[in-house]
């Protein structure tokens, strides 16, 4: 035992993700076993690091999930590691982020030609984007965005909005303007009524 787990000699492995996740009672029709990197760098070095690691422990396969990196002309004349480390390459644009990791458009496109299962964009770039969990909810089939969903995404990203979800929640806030607002947010759009929005809003200075 190690930190009250079973060592890795005696933890139970499965022969594939998809036993896995049938001994767990997962949602067979998001098995992931194959992921777009929509990121680069340290970013999608420690991701396909990390989840190598764990498919070692679990599977004795580290190769279990396979991974899909976009690398452009800019990360393949660095030679880049996570590029090394990917199992299929997709050259992209260089340039702006505009044109790469941040192109929504892009990055669904790819993973729908791709068959993913799931999409993992990290930090930064289009991580905070909800029109691309957005979108690829809406796939046939779906495509998973490891992350949060479209509408918490929106409702969390703005900080009027999430200030007033975190105090209707009882979570204590700094004085301002609208501490007196309480509303919940429409869950399946992500929005707070524009009443009580507007009314956090100071509209003269």
């Amino acid at each position: 035992m190690t930190g009250g787990l079973p060592s890795p000699s005696v933890r139970k492995r499965f022969a594939n993700v998809a036993a896995f996740v049938d001994e767990l009672g997962g949602d067979k029709p998001h098995v992931i076993e194959k992921v777009l990197i929509a990121n680069n760098g340290v970013a999608a070095v420690k991701a396909i690091r990390s989840i190598r690691r764990w498919a070692y422990d679990i599977f004795a396969d580290e190769r279990a999930i396979q991974f899909v990196v976009m690398a452009t002309p800019e990360d393949l004349r660095a030679n880049a590691e996570y590029i090394r480390m990917a199992d299929v390459i997709v050259d992209v644009p260089g340039g702006s982020n505009n044109y790469n990791y941040a192109n929504v458009t892009l990055i669904v496109e790819l993973a729908r030609l791709h068959g993913v299962n799931a999409v993992w964009a990290g930090w930064g770039h289009a991580s905070e984007n909800p029109i691309l969990p957005t979108t690829l909810a809406s796939l046939s089939p779906p495509i998973k965005f490891i992350g949060p969903a479209g509408p918490p995404m929106r409702a969390l990203g703005d900080k009027i909005g999430s200030t007033i979800i975190a105090q209707t929640a009882g979570v204590p806030c700094i004085g301002w303007n609208g501490d007196k607002i309480f509303a919940n947010y429409d869950r399946e759009t992500g929005c707070l009524p524009s009443d009580s929005y507007s009314a956090a809003t100071i509209k003269s200075a």
